[in-house]
């Protein structure tokens, strides 16, 4: 029968595609612009620049793979040997690519600089983070401190970043600082846009008199799924049944449509939604 499309994600042969074309972009972005402009972006490959920049003792490609040695035997340890193999084709890749690309974008001014380094490095990430393994670094920990004390991923990252613009900002210039920090920002707003573009969904909730007649065509001809909740009018104190469905972009339009030509009078509320899993979406990611 052939590999169904939604297991797809945790086929080996498209996970390591997911990694080796990430990790290249992340490096591009990397090599191509950062280094160029002495900037620190956030994560433990942040870390590994400052220290480059510092010491110049190793290559940054050399100092990734000996950091994330410990890192990826706490992840065989506590999260998966699954994960951990990724990891370290991701690592590996990473490291080599570092070594080998040599690009210079030539964007002279800092603003620029980081936007675009930002943009190409957080498309990378996010392409890395769409497969069940990582690109290694502080992911590692930031799965682990979640999974054991509840920590959120976020907060890591936060708080590791405060610790490093801190070094950063006694040892370099102030415009430097300030572009690291809007490379940081471009790079979590690109992950984000990677992640949630082909994941996003919308959420409809639609409150109409004629419910029966608006769930039976959103089944039958939309071939939706549809949950009835229970509501009742704060106003009128009338019982009243809310229809709740989740579609795309594509057929959204399709859906007001329907909706609005069974009853020109309902009340249809559109929510965004990262990501949906489970039914007969996509599969919960498991590391």
């Amino acid at each position: 029968m052939g590999l169904k499309f939604k297991d797809l994600r945790f086929s080996i042969p498209w996970n390591l595609f997911l990694l080796t074309v990430g990790s290249i972009l992340y490096i591009t972005g990397m090599n191509g612009v950062v280094v160029h402009h002495s900037f620190i972006p956030g994560g433990l490959y942040g870390l590994v620049l400052f220290i480059y920049y510092q010491t110049e003792i190793f290559s940054p490609g050399i100092w990734y793979a000996l950091l994330n040695i410990p890192l990826c035997i706490l992840g065989w340890i506590f999260i998966s040997r699954r994960f951990v193999l990724y990891t370290i084709y991701a690592v590996a890749i990473m490291s080599v690519c570092s070594e080998i690309i040599t690009l210079d974008f030539d964007i002279h001014e800092q603003l620029y600089a980081a936007i675009a380094g930002g943009a190409i490095i957080g498309i990378g990430s996010g392409i890395i983070l769409r497969s069940i393994g990582s690109a290694g670094g502080l992911d590692i920990i930031a799965i682990i401190l979640n999974k054991k004390f509840n920590i959120g991923i976020g907060k890591t990252f936060m708080l590791f970043n405060f610790a490093l613009f801190g070094l950063v900002l006694v040892s370099y210039e102030i415009d430097v600082v300030i572009a690291s920090v809007i490379l940081t920002f471009v790079i979590s707003s690109a992950l984000e846009y990677s992640l949630a573009m082909f994941n996003q969904r919308k959420i409809v909730y639609i409150i109409s008199e004629m419910s029966d007649a608006i769930t039976t065509d959103i089944m039958d001809k939309m071939k939706l799924g549809a949950t009835l909740i229970q509501g009742k009018g704060a106003y009128s104190g009338e019982d009243k049944e809310i229809i709740m469905t989740i579609t795309n972009n594509i057929m959204l339009k399709r859906l007001e449509e329907a909706v609005f030509s069974i009853d020109d009078k309902a009340l249809f509320i559109v929510e965004n939604s990262f990501d949906v899993i489970g039914s007969s979406f996509k599969k919960r990611k498991i590391y």
